[in-house]
Formats: C-alpha cells, structure tokens, sequence
C-alpha cells in the first residue's frame, strides 16, 4: 500500500513500464504475499493480494513457460525469473531475493531493488 513495491505498481498502472511476468512467477509472487512478515509488513488483507493477482493476470503481459535455465545454484527456483526476463529482452528484474540482487546483471538485464528501479524509471521520464 506504501512504499516502494506499491509505488511500482501505481507506475505500472500509469503506463510508466511493462510488467512482463509468467504463470510460474505469478504463482510465486501469489505465495510470497501471503507470508506472514510480508502480509505484516505491507498491511496486505486477503482482498488486497486477490485484487493484485488479478490485476496482474489482466493486465501484464504474459509468457509462456520459459525454457530452463540453470545460473542460479542456491536457488534454482530463482531460474524461471532468469528465463523470462531473458524471453521478454527485459531491461530491468526488480527484486528483494538475495541470491539475484547479488548477481547484479543477467546478460543484459540489470537486477535492481524496488528503490532502484523507481530511481531509474524516475531519470527515463
């Protein structure tokens, strides 16, 4: 509702990127919200994650499963964001996991923090 996480979406909703996601990373995404430091954290009711789900289902654009890539050993489940963005020619991953804020760039694709990301869609408009 506050911060940076809800101020990429307010961005997203004003057209300010594309959000380019798959079904696998929705699911997760879905998963995350629900975790109880997460849902304390943000102040997220039930309601809210339904309705960002279903936002996102609608109206971001989303991949097919991405093919299989295999970059990220500590967490290979950290590979299906590795491969979308990859699929999509991505400019940004926008993150809070660890294993991929360390890696910092994939290829082309910078891997930043929310905070960072608003800095740099800040600078491009």
């Amino acid at each position: 509702k506050k911060g940076p996480p809800a101020q990429i979406i307010q961005a997203w909703r004003k057209h300010a990127y594309i959000l380019i996601t798959s079904k696998e990373i929705i699911r997760e995404i879905k998963q995350v919200l629900q975790y109880p430091h997460i849902t304390k954290k943000y102040h997220l009711q039930k309601e809210d994650i339904k309705s960002l789900i279903h936002l996102i289902e609608h109206e971001a654009v989303i991949l097919p499963i991405s093919p299989r890539l295999d970059v990220v050993k500590e967490d290979p489940e950290d590979n299906k964001i590795l491969a979308c963005a990859l699929e999509a020619e991505a400019d940004y991953i926008v993150s809070g996991n660890n294993h991929l804020l360390s890696m910092r760039q994939y290829k082309d694709i910078a891997i930043v923090t929310a905070r960072e990301f608003l800095r740099a869609i800040d600078s491009e408009t």
